[in-house]
């Protein structure tokens, strides 16, 4: 491996890490993750010169979040415990231990996949032993103070019956499946946002203001270590865990090993379990029971000494798929779903993956009847690994996506040199309703208020045709009210109101909204800042285009294509009529002080929020991205920047502070 390529693996690790620790969206499997990391440490192995402190393997992913609570000092540092993939390494592990201490004993436990957490226990003035602080890991060495939340999870104890001066206690707080299910039922009830996995949940949950919403969301724990307390729970680890356990204390599933035999056995049987557990897991840690021996093995200031983690494989399950879905989006795709029995994978009930098209449909030579293997990407996605084809019944056959719209009846044809397979069909009703939401939504014309089922019932009413009929509607008030398609008169006017106030809106804006293939807000933002105004585009040839940032070839034919067809033509014109912008107004104060230059944005700043900032900077000529990269030449960064902080450092990006942007701008 050579420098460049170490240093694009580490900045892809702390990505993921941010992306798991802190944002709670991971983007890939735990296994993939891995894997990036065991490329990592091979690559950091042979050369150790590369390796410095903000390496992926000398730190740990998760910062403090400060929503939640004031930072924590950890008094014991929560670290992290170095993984293993295979059988043989865990034996080869045990070995190495046992050429040092013959005698060593380990406990093999269940990796509980959710949160850590430490309970600090201190003796009150009545002589109990009381919970004082609860802390989330964090960074490893500071966390967060969440013990108003922690005080509502039933297994975390306010009194301890045991007769200590002090006591500190780690363990994995964790969602059960059932409350998990629970709480994604009432949300689809609601029409709120679904969560992607337990783990997720759980970190967000804990990290909650209102220990109300922790305490109806249900949270449960087990303690897996005693980080700091007397001689007799410290001795032996399996001996502590059993008298906390004897002391109402729920501990982790573990069992005393003595050789590396015992120890395959009992991972195995944890494995085996993982549909029993009310919880996910995705691994077995080992330890050595003997904590006065793991001194004898560290690792590096990121790892507990004396422990490894054994990895499962990511997991997958056998299925039936019962049928093949067929939906069409805003630019006439067809999409094939599969729909199967349902199976639960990392936590969740799946039974529905995307089949993408008919190239990957072939590929899999799979059909309806067919039983087939499903995994979840990134912890969060089922996709469709396999088809059993041993155990096709009789008569099934690979499925063709029909050359008939399952929306309007009209033409399905493949695209030339893709793999899409598109409606023909304009008038299409699934095609318009998507293009419909897509005009009215947040990054376009914004109209608050016009939601999905509005839409999808104005358009198979016939009251919306196209975009521009979005802005007749109120020619149309008395027989809207009267159908209740909105609701009542007050619902109505206040949509309309909604309607006819987005006719300010930026020309980019209507622009972006128009739903022009390979065409977004950047490009729009830069058109419009170069020409002034929708009429002025319309009249540039391909090239004229291209010679704008931002615009590609594929992009300026794209626009073109789109601003001189017949029909779209018609729709500008009547949108222009009802009145609605498009022209891009010079703003007051704007200046080309930072033109070509990339910023990000992280953290808290002291008087701005993120999105005031993004303006001054954009007012002034310059372009915000969302990550950080070689192509970056300011990170302006508040309080708790974070990962893209460090990545900025890594790659010599200049950093700046609030005041640091403003003096950049008015000098």
């Amino acid at each position: 491996m050579q420098i460049e390529e170490y240093k694009k693996l580490v900045d892809t690790i702390d990505y993921h890490m941010d992306r798991y620790y802190n944002q709670n969206e991971p983007e890939i499997s735990d296994f993939e993750y891995d894997q990036l990391m065991q490329q990592l440490k091979k690559a950091e192995e042979e050369h150790p010169e590369w390796v410095t402190p903000d390496s992926p393997t000398q730190k740990i992913g998760g910062v403090a979040m400060r929503e939640a609570g004031i930072k924590v000092t950890h008094v014991v540092p929560m670290l992290s415990i170095e993984d293993v993939f295979n059988k043989e390494d865990v034996t080869a592990w045990v070995e190495k231990v046992k050429a040092v201490h013959p005698d060593a004993k380990f406990s093999v436990e269940a990796k509980i996949d959710g949160l850590s957490m430490t309970l600090r226990y201190e003796k009150d003035s009545h002589g109990k032993l009381k919970l004082k602080l609860a802390e989330t890991r964090g960074d490893g060495f500071i966390g967060e103070d969440v013990t108003e939340n922690a005080l509502v999870i039933p297994d975390v104890n306010k009194y301890l019956d045991l007769p200590y001066d002090s006591l500190q206690l780690r363990g994995e707080v964790y969602m059960s499946h059932e409350d998990f299910d629970r709480y994604n039922e009432d949300q689809e009830l609601k029409g709120g946002k679904l969560a992607a996995n337990p783990r997720n949940l759980a970190a967000g949950t804990l990290r909650q203001l209102d220990a109300n919403i922790t305490k109806q969301r249900g949270l449960r724990m087990f303690v897996f270590n005693v980080q700091q307390g007397p001689e007799e729970l410290t001795e032996s680890h399996v001996n502590g865990l059993d008298i906390l356990n004897q002391h109402n204390v729920p501990v982790v599933f573990h069992r005393i090993c003595e050789s590396a035999e015992e120890i395959i056995a009992v991972i195995d049987e944890i494995g085996e379990k993982r549909e029993e557990f009310e919880f996910d897991i995705d691994g077995a840690v080992v330890k050595i029971d003997q904590v006065a021996y793991r001194n004898d093995f560290s690792t590096s200031a990121k790892y507990t000494n004396g422990h490894i983690a054994y990895k499962y494989p990511p997991e997958e399950k056998e299925t039936k798929l019962l049928d093949i879905e067929l939906s069409v989006g805003r630019t006439g795709r067809v999409t094939p779903t599969a729909i199967f029995e349902p199976i639960r994978l990392c936590g969740t009930s799946v039974s529905r993956a995307t089949l993408h098209n008919q190239d990957f449909i072939d590929d899999l030579n799979v059909g309806i009847g067919d039983t087939i293997v499903v995994y979840k990407s990134g912890e969060i996605i089922p996709k469709v690994k396999e088809v059993k084809h041993d155990k096709r019944p009789e008569g099934v056959s690979t499925f063709k996506i029909p050359n008939v719209c399952p929306v309007c009846g009209g033409t399905v044809t493949r695209d030339a040199d893709t793999a899409d397979m598109k409606c023909t069909n304009p008038s299409c009703p699934a095609q318009l309703e998507r293009h419909i939401i897509n005009f009215v939504s947040r990054d376009a014309m914004d109209i608050k208020g016009f939601g999905e089922v509005y839409i999808i019932d104005l358009v198979r009413r016939g009251y919306i045709k196209d975009i521009a009929d979005i802005y007749t509607l109120k020619d149309k008030r008395d027989e809207l009210i009267e159908e209740g398609i909105i609701g009542k008169e007050k619902n109505t006017d206040k949509l309309l109101a909604a309607i006819d106030g987005s006719k300010s809106n930026e020309a980019t804006r209507l622009f972006t909204g128009f739903g022009i293939p390979n065409v977004g807000k950047a490009a729009a933002k830069a058109l419009l800042k170069e020409f002034k105004s929708i009429d002025a585009i319309m009249e540039l040839s391909v090239e004229q285009l291209m010679q704008v940032n931002d615009i590609g070839e594929i992009s300026a034919n794209s626009i073109y294509n789109y601003l001189h067809d017949a029909v779209n033509i018609d729709i500008i014109g009547r949108i222009k009529a009802a009145g609605v912008n498009m022209v891009e107004e010079e703003k007051e104060g704007a200046t080309d002080k930072l033109a070509g230059l990339t910023f990000v944005i992280t953290g808290t700043l002291p008087t701005m929020g993120r999105k005031e900032a993004q303006e001054l900077i954009e007012l002034n000529g310059g372009k915000c991205s969302g990550s950080v990269s070689k192509k970056t030449n300011y990170l302006v960064a508040g309080e708790a920047a974070g990962s893209k902080l460090d990545k900025a450092n890594a790659l010599g990006v200049t950093v700046l502070d609030e005041v640091g942007l403003i003096s950049l701008i008015n000098n």
